[in-house]
């Protein structure tokens, strides 16, 4: 991974994640996340009984966004993502509330699954290093990409 996106995501701690309802109709939710990666992971806590949990046993593709915790207005960083939710069995969810809790360990006092998300495709922008300065990663390439 492009290691100007993993520092940009590692320093955030809030998502917004997209997922689609039976109607096609899309729902955001706001989560905190912990990343790895090595792996391409995102892993998140929710609540077992939260409506975006029941769309995403249903439907594992997402879209999401993060933004820097501190918005600059001058200064536009952000990142789009998408990805599958990996489903509760799959070898890769075995480290994902150790992963979790090791950023958020307040969170252990809460209840809630922790979600794995594989990030298949990520775009940042960063002004920060020229006026909309576009840096892409995709799992499938496993290389960053720079675009104009």
């Amino acid at each position: 991974m492009n290691e100007h996106i993993f520092n940009f995501i590692q320093k955030q701690t809030c998502a917004t994640i997209c997922c689609v309802d039976e109607q096609g109709k899309p729902y955001c939710f706001n989560c905190f996340f912990a990343f790895s990666s090595d792996l391409g992971l995102l892993y998140f806590k929710s609540s077992a009984g939260s409506y975006h949990s029941a769309l995403l046993k249903k439907n594992p593709f997402i879209a999401g966004t993060i933004l820097p915790d501190k918005l600059r207005t001058l200064l536009v960083q952000g990142i789009q993502f998408e990805g599958e939710v990996l489903n509760e069995h799959h070898p890769l969810m075995g480290q994902a509330s150790a992963h979790y809790h090791k950023k958020h360990p307040m969170a252990l006092a809460m209840s809630g699954d922790i979600w794995t998300i594989q990030v298949n495709h990520i775009k940042m922008t960063d002004s920060t290093k020229g006026f909309g300065k576009k840096i892409a990663w995709n799992r499938t390439e496993q290389s960053s990409l720079a675009d104009a």
